[in-house]
């Protein structure tokens, strides 16, 4: 298949890594990719591995809606001839729907609950252009549900689950790492995985250290990214008096020493789809704790490979951490996360899926203009 893959940017988050991820295996299954992103933030470019001449293009818009840009993708299109467009998320749907000249569609959605009255306002918009799509996939079950109920599909809808490569997610010895962050031996590290936007909530994670340290624990807490609520939480680990015991790596190539270096991972967002820094770091055997947000009830089984807490409620993430702080524990439930992660969460299962789901759709476009062919030519 010739595909086109279409995403917004190509910033650090993972439904972007997750875009990148695809448009390599694919080509390596031996489709020709090309990957289109529509803002000029190539932060994640040098992970695009595709390699017909031309096959990375962005299209510098200038704007949310950019019109030439639009007309850009629309010739692209037309010269590339695609058998199937797959676009990450809603923004990046519009940008692929506008220009389409009659390709089959299918879209990724990454997010379940959104925050702001501009958000709900953009998704009315955005659900014309999912009915129109010949495939919504969305990344776990519960939030298939959410969005269902919210009248957002396609016409056809399916889940497909996050996955990793397990080949390359395996823990790495990171005891210089942890030196060199000031780590001692014996300090108890809880580690967080993201970009600091505000639904991350990552200021939650410095509360929770700081009664985990009036507990006689000797917690730190290694925030794995950057962004722009890090502001906000060294004013928290201050005022709470732990700023000694935070540390902010920013952004990481290559995040697998940094979680390694922790004994275990925790996610504090306020919504999340199927995350995954929390299936890397499952990966790597760390057990995960995690708000019980999105799919985190269908990765996470509370008390085998990890622990799950209402959105906000620092004490029962204090009681899950606490727990883990127990090395005999926290193993054990770091090889139940990584077995869990084996039978459920593989990238190679993720990509056949989606190859096959591509395929779908571009045999159904196909078997109706032959059907169509056979009308026409009945009369």
């Amino acid at each position: 298949m010739r595909l086109a893959l279409v995403t917004g940017s190509l910033v650090h988050g993972g439904a972007e890594r997750q875009s990148i991820t695809l448009a390599n295996r694919l080509a390596e299954r031996g489709h020709e990719c090309h990957a289109v992103y529509v803002k000029n933030d190539p932060s994640q470019l040098g992970r695009l591995r595709i390699v017909p001449p031309g096959s990375v293009r962005c299209l510098h818009a200038s704007r949310y809606f950019d019109l030439k840009a639009i007309s850009h993708l629309h010739a692209f299109f037309e010269r590339l001839a695609p058998d199937a467009l797959l676009a990450t998320n809603p923004y990046a749907l519009m940008y692929a729907s506008l220009a389409n000249p009659g390709v089959p569609l299918a879209v990724t959605l990454h997010s379940t609950h959104i925050q702001t009255l501009k958000e709900h306002l953009q998704m009315l918009a955005y659900r014309p252009l999912f009915w129109a799509a010949d495939c919504a996939v969305f990344v776990c079950e519960r939030q298939q549900r959410h969005w269902l109920r919210r009248g957002l599909f396609g016409r056809s809808n399916q889940v497909i689950y996050n996955g990793v490569d397990l080949d390359y997610w395996k823990p790495v010895d990171a005891r210089g790492l942890r030196r060199a962050l000031g780590f001692a031996p014996e300090d108890y590290v809880v580690g967080l995985s993201a970009v600091l936007r505000p639904e991350k909530n990552a200021s939650q994670l410095v509360d929770a250290l700081a009664r985990l340290r009036q507990l006689g624990l000797p917690a730190r807490a290694l925030f794995i990214g950057d962004g722009p609520e890090r502001g906000k939480v060294e004013q928290r680990a201050r005022a709470l008096g732990v700023a000694d015991r935070v540390v902010i790596s920013g952004f990481q190539e290559d995040v697998r020493p940094f979680l390694s270096a922790c004994d275990v991972l925790t996610l504090t967002s306020f919504t999340e789809a199927l995350s995954l820094a929390a299936i890397e770091a499952m990966a790597l055997g760390r057990p995960v704790v995690h708000a019980d947000v999105g799919g985190a009830a269908e990765m996470i089984q509370s008390g085998h490979d990890g622990g799950l807490f209402p959105v906000g409620d620092t004490a029962r993430l204090v009681d899950h951490l606490a727990a883990l702080a127990d090395p005999v524990l926290r193993l054990r439930m770091g090889e139940s996360a990584r077995a869990t992660v084996e039978r459920r969460f593989s990238e190679h299962a993720m990509v056949e899926r989606y190859e096959q789901m591509l395929a779908r759709i571009t045999g159904n476009k196909r078997s109706r203009r032959a059907q169509l062919r056979k009308r026409a030519a009945a009369h």
